[in-house]
């Protein structure tokens, strides 16, 4: 019987995507147990009704066969205007492909930037999926170490290392899983270093409409950003259509095209009538991603005044993005055991730092995705626990 080939056996590394703590608290859920998950980042909320509604009537009025492979004239458009407000730049339809979800954004823009055998770049904590993404194009993913110390801000000295002989760099600002937004050094810093190592910069910018401090500053706006940055938008976190699978890629005209070109022999689009549900959330405008995101903002103030001075839980305050980092290293515990630990005894779940990264080790991500009252009960047993470890 042959063998499945190594590219594909070897995408999570070790074996493990990191997620078993996940699919765990699920299987005791399933069992009926009163577990309270604080672990995806999934809305509590579903769709805008309207948005549903135009997805209904989109797909009634016919739009139920192949689209345009490259996403529908109007839809292109619609995201070339958005970011070029963001950017400061002058895209066009031509610099945009519409994709399914950030995702496959991140694979297509992967496979543009890089060749087999390729250093990829990516800063750790990160996305549980970023190593297997680079894994699956053929690259080498090379996880550069930002420090809890530092907010989890990139160690640009460590990257400028780093970069050398490599290819490209993927950046996450809004961060998940750390809720870090880059400062304005941060980003100058990267963008020097892209320039002297001639890098693709890969930024993903899912959580661009959830900012709690400060600013989101695109990389692509910095002077000279835009010709070597590949940026990644979706309606997932910001219009609450995470199954929909809604997304792009945009970047210079003549890369888009080629990558147009792959989508051709992998996705072949996105289905018609959820390309024009997205025209009509981009349209409903910055009052309604505002609404999906102020819940988080909520939540997270909840979850910072509660532990603030706590002996044993540290918050890295996150500047957007739906989650928080924890430090909890001054219980001698591991993020595996800590989260596994709290789960068994006081069945809330969260995500170990080592899910995403040894940088984030000794720290676990609560995600701010429950209802506000059981968000509360969430905390109050995660604090009950945590001080329980003391006695």
């Amino acid at each position: 019987m042959p063998s499945p080939s190594q590219r594909i056996a070897t995408l999570t590394g070790d074996g493990d995507d990191g997620w078993s703590l996940f699919y765990r608290a699920r299987a005791m859920k399933a069992a009926g147990m009163d577990v309270l998950e604080l672990t995806i980042g999934e809305h509590d909320i579903g769709t805008n009704p309207a948005i549903l509604d135009e997805m209904h009537r989109a797909a009634k009025a016919g739009h139920t066969g192949y689209a345009a492979v490259p996403g529908v004239a109007a839809l292109r458009a619609a995201v070339a205007a958005r970011l070029s407000a963001q950017h400061g730049q002058s895209y066009t339809s031509d610099n945009v492909l519409i994709v399914p979800g950030g995702q496959a954004g991140l694979f297509a823009a992967h496979h543009a930037a890089c060749d087999p055998g390729d250093h990829a770049l990516m800063i750790d904590p990160y996305y549980a999926t970023y190593p297997g993404t680079i894994r699956a194009v053929g690259a080498l993913p090379v996880a550069v170490a930002a420090r809890s110390e530092d907010g989890f801000q990139p160690d640009l000295a460590a990257l400028a290392k780093a970069a050398v002989g490599a290819g490209s760099l993927l950046i996450n600002s809004p961060n998940n899983p750390t809720g870090v937004v880059y400062s304005a050094a941060s980003l100058a810093g990267i963008a020097a270093i892209a320039e002297a190592h001639d890098l693709w910069v890969i930024s993903d910018e899912v959580y661009d409409s959830q900012v709690w401090q400060g600013q989101h500053r695109p990389i692509a706006s910095l002077p000279g950003m835009a010709a070597r940055t590949l940026t990644i938008g979706s309606l997932s976190k910001s219009h609450a259509m995470t199954g929909s699978r809604l997304g792009w890629v945009c970047g210079p005209a003549d890369v888009i095209a080629q990558m147009i070109t792959l989508a051709t022999h992998t996705t072949y689009g996105v289905p018609g009538y959820i390309q024009e549900a997205g025209l009509f959330a981009l349209a409903m405008g910055p009052a309604a991603e505002a609404a999906v995101a102020a819940p988080f903002k909520r939540r997270r103030d909840l979850l910072l005044g509660r532990i603030t001075g706590h002996k044993v839980l540290r918050a890295i305050p996150p500047e957007g993005a739906m989650y928080v980092m924890l430090d909890i290293r001054a219980t001698g515990l591991s993020g595996d055991d800590f989260a596994a630990r709290l789960l068994d005894a006081a069945h809330v779940a969260v995500m170990p730092g080592e899910s995403f990264g040894q940088a984030a080790a000794g720290h676990v991500r609560v995600a701010l995705t429950l209802p506000d009252d059981l968000f509360a009960e969430a905390v109050d047993r995660l604090i009950g626990f945590a001080e329980g470890l003391l006695a």
